[in-house]
């Protein structure tokens, strides 16, 4: 499988409803296509602080998801990653959710009562998502060295901000303090150093920007002068 179908499972429960509630699932969906198209030598981040989307090669990957997400992308080029993440137009979960119902992983129940009830995708073939976290596991504890697409499923989890509860069994023991710690650390202990690396924790960068933006624009209040400054508590006044 794929960073972005490994990632959809993880942020399922077995039955098909989300794992965290709240969750920016359509953000980490399209933060995951950008690393397989990173691995796959499509795209790449220019080294701005703030990076721009680089395409490299806009040919077919032959996967439909993927090619799904380049086609829109190609069309950004030159864009700044962070925005991309939060491109309402590149919607993936349907396409991704396809793949692994014709794959025999999971079952698809569409959205009922004029969309009032979502959509749900219970699992029903395990096998690989378990094998996903076994892998997790395993690096977390230190048994073995992060791949690719450890990586960035580590990185986009924190981004999301569900790494405790999505993988609450994998990470048993650690705090969420130690847990962020830990990922930080698998981040930055790059002895390759390799461009397809720094590529991706640039692309978990941008979509911890980007789920963080709306949290931030509701904590700043307008200034007289149409500025903004944060929203703080004003001590309360006695009569």
């Amino acid at each position: 499988m794929n960073i972005t179908e490994e990632l959809f499972l993880l942020l399922l429960k077995d039955n098909g409803k989300d794992e965290s509630w709240g969750t920016h699932r359509d953000y980490g969906l399209r933060g995951a296509a950008v690393a397989d198209l990173v691995v796959a030598g499509r795209i790449a981040p220019s080294a701005d602080k703030d990076p721009r989307l680089q395409v490299l090669d806009a040919t077919p990957t032959g996967d439909p998801v993927l090619d799904l997400a380049l086609t829109a992308l190609a069309a950004k080029d030159g864009k700044r990653l962070s925005s991309l993440i939060t491109l309402g137009k590149l919607t993936l979960q349907p396409a991704v959710a396809q793949e692994l119902a014709q794959r025999g992983i999971i079952t698809s129940q569409e959205p009922r009562m004029l969309g009032l009830v979502p959509a749900v995708y219970p699992t029903i073939n395990p096998r690989p998502e378990r094998a996903t976290r076994a892998r997790l596991a395993t690096v977390l504890r230190g048994g073995s060295l992060p791949s690719n697409a450890d990586l960035a499923l580590l990185g986009i989890l924190q981004g999301l901000d569900v790494t405790p509860k999505v993988l609450a069994t994998e990470a048993a023991g650690m705090s969420k303090r130690d847990l962020k710690r830990r990922i930080e650390e698998l981040a930055k202990d790059d002895p390759t150093g390799s461009a397809v690396r720094r590529s991706i924790q640039a692309m978990t960068v941008a979509m911890t920007r980007a789920v963080r933006r709306p949290r931030d624009r509701g904590r700043s209040v307008l200034t007289p002068r149409g500025g903004s400054r944060p929203l703080r508590a004003t001590p309360s006044q006695h009569h």
